[in-house]
């Protein structure tokens, strides 16, 4: 398995769907009945993303080599549970889309360590390589913790 070209699709679908369209990747007729699925395909290659929730949510990303999966993700977390403002969920989450549209080559599973804007920070703390990770990503708003996503994952054996 060539993982350079594995690595450099996986960050392409990741900026072609939620980081770079929001839920506008959404195919129409998901897998799941009330789930969130959006896809990417540039063959041999497909990415799928399926994700149930929003302000607190679950999900599992899938990355395919000639329709059979060989990589995976599951993640799960989202806004604290004061923060039930829908406004603020979206603002939440457009800084996020930001981060995760930054994502680092080098740590292909989320957005990359560290980027400020004003009063957000988005932190990533990666533990591993795309063979097998774990990590916590964070997003705070004036030093006050808003958001936070656990994950892990890895090439499948």
């Amino acid at each position: 398995m060539d993982i350079v070209r594995l690595t450099d699709f996986l960050v392409e679908a990741k900026r072609r769907t939620y980081a770079g369209l929001d839920d506008d990747a959404t195919i129409a007729t998901p897998a799941l009945r009330g789930s969130k699925q959006l896809e990417h395909r540039a063959s041999p290659f497909a990415y799928r993303d399926i994700y149930f929730g929003m302000g607190f949510f679950v999900g599992q990303e899938t990355l395919s080599v000639d329709d059979q999966v060989v990589w995976s993700m599951a993640y799960s977390g989202g806004a604290q549970d004061d923060i039930t403002d829908v406004a603020t969920l979206h603002a939440i989450y457009a800084f996020l889309r930001r981060a995760l549209a930054a994502v680092d080559p080098a740590l292909p599973f989320r957005g990359p360590q560290l980027i400020r804007d004003g009063g957000l920070a988005y932190e990533n703390s990666a533990v591993g390589t795309l063979s097998r990770f774990h990590g916590l990503e964070t997003i705070s708003c004036n030093d006050r913790k808003v958001y936070a996503l656990h994950y892990s994952g890895g090439l499948l054996r």
